[in-house]
């Protein structure tokens, strides 16, 4: 079966549909798996190893892209396509692509362009965005009888030679040390406060990540801190090139963001900051490594729910640095 996999919104929502695409490959590696995705994230479908082919949506939002969009997946003749994101333009494309099996989550007046939905209220926030993504998988895999294979961390990983190049790429780059641990953190809240403690209580290379309009904040944050053991990072030859420095973390801390779950594809211990309204929260998104392999803070509940400042990074500690030796003891 060719199915069509619909997922073109943004880098950290392309991730936690890879345990469902993980999923439906190990459950039946016959299906012959095709992604929706924008150009952004199409280098990194590319390295997906649950895909066999992408279709790029330009997102141009005219109709003659449009056209030319739904002619194309018109050509590819699938037999299903499960929309992990459903929106208006997704369910027109379903709509007018004529795909026989057509499956998404049960949610607005666009629901009516599937022939085929699951009832989930993500609004809800019960479960996390992967979850909901192998629920609509178990659902496909369940109607056309075929076993069920949950699938289990890691949801990417790259050749130990290409790693190992990338390590040495970064090492002579930043003057990297190769017996220390390196710790990534993406500059946002708590970024200061946390490299500081984490150096004090650790011998470790602390690299500041930065993503376009970025750069500044981390340089001020690099000169706060002050130590000879960190570095900025924030220059790249793209989304694979990233990826292939994530997977040389020891220990990635950021927001929710894309690079926070991007990390956690390769199972790296990961500490999240996130707001503490219920569509932000941990539950909601947290990343796909293993559940010991992550640590969340939120700020208290109340009127500032949203302001990450009011996490306590003291209180923080007293969870992070247990975390962090014991990530560290198992890996050594």
């Amino acid at each position: 079966m060719k199915i069509l996999v619909i997922r073109n919104d943004k880098l950290g929502d392309f991730v936690q549909a890879f345990p469902a695409f993980a999923m439906l490959k190990a459950s039946n590696p016959e299906l012959k798996l095709t992604a929706l995705v924008p150009a952004y994230t199409a280098p990194l479908a590319q390295i997906c190893p649950y895909l066999d082919d992408i279709i790029i949506d330009s997102a141009k939002n005219d109709k003659a892209d449009f056209n030319r969009l739904v002619k194309e997946i018109k050509e590819q003749q699938f037999d299903g396509m499960i929309s992990f994101f459903s929106n208006t333009h997704n369910g027109k494309l379903a709509w007018k692509s004529g795909i026989p099996y057509r499956l998404a989550p049960a949610t607005k007046w666009v629901q009516i362009l599937y022939n085929h939905r699951l009832t989930q209220r993500r609004s809800r926030s019960e479960k996390s965005e992967a979850e909901y993504n192998q629920d609509l998988a178990r659902a496909f895999l369940k109607k056309h009888s075929m076993p069920i294979v949950e699938p289990k961390p890691p949801y990417l990983s790259l050749p130990e030679s290409a790693v190992k190049n990338q390590r040495v790429f970064l090492q002579e780059q930043f003057g990297l040390s190769a017996d220390k641990k390196w710790v990534f953190v993406h500059s946002g809240t708590g970024g200061s406060a946390t490299s500081l403690s984490l150096l004090s209580e650790f011998d470790c290379q602390i690299i500041l990540t930065a993503g376009p309009g970025e750069s500044e904040k981390a340089h001020e944050l690099a000169a706060k801190i002050d130590s000879p053991n960190v570095v900025v990072y924030d220059k790249n030859k793209g989304l694979v090139d990233f990826a292939h420095s994530l997977a040389c973390a020891d220990l990635f801390i950021a927001g929710s963001t894309g690079p926070l779950h991007l990390s956690s594809a390769f199972n790296v211990p990961t500490i999240g900051f996130y707001p503490n309204s219920r569509s932000s929260q941990p539950r909601r998104w947290k990343p796909i490594n293993d559940a010991d392999k992550h640590l969340a803070f939120c700020p208290p509940k109340g009127k500032d729910e949203m302001n990450l400042g009011l996490i306590s990074i003291d209180d923080a500690l007293v969870e992070i640095i247990p975390f962090v030796r014991k990530m560290w003891q198992a890996s050594n």
